[in-house]
C-alpha cells in the first residue's frame, strides 16, 4: 500500500464522491426508469422504488457505530466491494418479460423479487458509505484543504448524477432501438455500472491513504455507551425550541418534487395516449438525466450565492418560489402534449434550475435548526426527516397518477406548492423572531 503521506486527495476525493452518487442514483432514479421500461404499473413501480429511500431515512440510527467499529477507510472499502458485488448481482437477476407483456403495463412486480432484494442492499451500503466517506473527508484532509475540496467533491456528486440519470439511461435508451430487446439493453447497461464501480473500488483499495488506526478493544466505546449517547441527542432533538414547526417545514418543502420525482420519468417516456410525452429513453437520458442535472448544478451554485450575500430569512420567499412555481411547467406539458423536444428541454430545465436555487434555503435551515450541543448527531436527524419527506410522497404518487391521470397529478402538485409556501412564511417569521431576540 502506498505512503498516505504521498496520496494527493486529488487521487481520492473526486473518485470518492463519485463513488458516492452511483449507488444513490441507480436506486433512486435508474430503478425507476429500469421498472417503467420494463412494463411495471406506475403504482407499483413507485411504490417499491420509493420504499429504496428508507436507508437514508433511519441511517442515524447506525451511523454512530460506523465512528467506533473499524476504520472509516475499511468502511469505505468493504461497502464498494459489497456494492460491486450487488451490482453483478442485479446484472444477473433482470427478468425478461415478453415484449407483449412489457407493452401492456402491467409486468408483475413478482419478477422483480431478486432485484428488489438487491436493490435493499444496496441501498443500505450506499447509506452506510455515505457516512463512512464523509468522516473519512474530514479526518483525511485539514481545514484549508476540506474548504477547497468541497466544491471538487460537490461537482464529483454531481457527475455521478450524469453518468447514472443521464449515461446510462441515454446508454440503454440506444441499446433498446439498436437491439429492440429491452430487457437486454438493461442487463448491458446495468453490466457497464457494474464494471465502473468495480474499477473505482479497485482504485480505492490502492489509492485511499490510511489516516487511522483502529482503536484499542479497550478503549472503544461499548455498544450500551453509544445507544445511551444517541438516545439522549434523540430526545433533545424532539425537545429543542420550535420543532413542530421545523419537522413541518422538513416535510412539506419538498412535497411538490417528491410526487413530481418518481412520475417524471414514466410521464416523459409513457405514450401520449395514456397521457405521457411519448420521448424515447434516450431521450429522457439526455434531458432530464443530463441537461436537468446541469440546471439543477448551476442552481444550487446561484443560490449559494445569493444566500451568502442576503442570508437565510431573507433569501427564503425568492427560494421557494423557485422551487415551487416552475413546477407549473409540468402541468403545462400534459395539458399541452407538446411535439418539440426543444419545449421539454427547456421546460426541464428551467424546473430543475428552479429546484436547484430553491433548494439552498433548505439545507441551509436545516444546518441552522441544528445549531447547538449534538449539532452533528441533530443534523443528521434532519437529513433523516428530509429523506422520509421524499419517501411517503413518492410511494404513493403511482397510485394517484394512475386515479387521476399525469393532469390531475401535477393539479395536485400546485395545490402542494402552496403548502410548500405556506409553511416557508411560517419559518420566516419564527426566523425574524429569533433574530429580534437577540439583538
Amino acid at each position: 500500500m502506498r505512503n498516505q503521506k504521498a496520496v494527493s486527495p486529488w487521487a481520492w476525493v473526486p473518485t470518492l464522491y463519485f463513488a458516492e452518487g452511483i449507488p444513490y442514483f441507480l436506486d433512486n432514479t435508474v430503478s425507476v426508469m429500469l421498472f417503467t421500461r420494463l412494463g411495471v404499473p406506475n403504482s407499483t413501480m413507485a411504490l417499491f422504488t420509493g420504499m429504496l429511500y428508507l436507508p437514508w431515512v433511519i441511517k442515524p440510527l447506525w451511523s454512530p457505530f460506523v465512528d467506533v467499529i473499524r476504520t472509516k477507510r475499511w468502511w469505505i472499502v468493504a461497502m464498494q466491494i459489497l456494492l460491486s458485488l450487488a451490482f453483478v448481482g442485479l446484472t444477473l437477476s433482470i427478468p425478461h418479460p415478453d415484449a407483449g407483456l412489457i407493452a401492456t403495463g402491467s409486468t408483475p412486480v413478482s419478477l422483480f423479487a431478486v432485484m428488489l432484494c438487491l436493490f435493499w442492499l444496496t441501498a443500505f451500503a450506499s447509506a452506510t458509505h455515505d457516512v463512512a466517506a464523509d468522516g473519512f473527508y474530514m479526518l483525511a484532509l485539514e481545514g484549508k484543504q476540506q474548504s477547497f475540496f468541497v466544491g471538487i467533491r460537490s461537482l464529483f456528486y454531481r457527475l455521478a448524477s450524469v453518468f447514472g440519470q443521464g449515461g446510462l439511461i441515454a446508454l440503454a435508451g440506444l441499446l433498446e432501438i439498436r437491439w429492440g430487446n429491452i430487457p437486454l439493453a438493461w442487463q448491458m447497461t446495468l453490466l457497464v455500472a457494474s464494471v465502473v464501480f468495480a474499477l473505482i473500488t479497485l482504485w480505492h483499495i490502492w489509492f485511499l491513504p490510511r489516516v487511522e488506526q483502529e482503536q484499542p478493544a479497550e478503549t472503544r466505546q461499548s455498544g450500551k455507551d453509544i445507544m445511551h449517547g444517541f438516545g439522549h441527542s434523540f430526545a433533545t432533538f424532539f425537545t429543542k425550541r420550535g420543532i413542530l414547526l421545523a419537522l413541518l417545514f422538513m416535510l412539506i418543502y419538498r412535497l411538490p418534487e417528491a410526487f413530481l420525482v418518481k412520475m417524471l420519468p414514466p410521464f416523459l417516456v409513457q405514450n401520449p395516449e395514456v397521457g405521457g410525452l411519448g420521448l424515447t429513453t434516450a431521450s429522457v437520458g439526455v434531458i432530464y438525466g443530463t441537461f436537468g442535472v446541469i440546471a439543477l448544478a448551476l442552481g444550487g451554485i446561484l443560490g449559494g450565492f445569493y444566500a451568502s450575500r442576503f442570508g437565510l430569512r431573507r433569501s427564503m420567499i425568492p427560494m421557494v418560489l423557485a422551487i415551487t412555481l416552475p413546477d407549473a411547467l409540468y402541468l403545462w406539458l400534459s395539458i399541452a402534449q407538446p411535439d418539440s423536444q426543444l419545449w421539454i428541454t427547456v421546460a426541464v430545465f428551467i424546473e430543475q434550475f428552479g429546484y436547484g436555487f430553491g433548494f439552498t434555503a433548505y439545507m441551509l435551515y436545516l444546518m441552522h435548526f441544528a445549531k447547538g450541543e449534538y449539532q452533528t448527531s441533530h443534523y443528521a436527524l434532519s437529513t433523516g426527516f428530509m429523506a422520509l419527506g421524499m419517501m411517503l410522497p413518492g410511494m404513493v404518487a403511482g397510485y394517484i397518477q394512475e386515479a387521476v391521470g399525469y393532469t390531475g397529478l401535477f393539479w395536485l402538485v400546485m395545490a402542494c406548492c402552496l403548502l410548500s409556501i405556506a409553511v416557508t412564511l411560517f419559518v420566516r417569521s419564527s426566523l425574524q423572531d429569533e433574530t429580534k431576540e437577540n439583538l
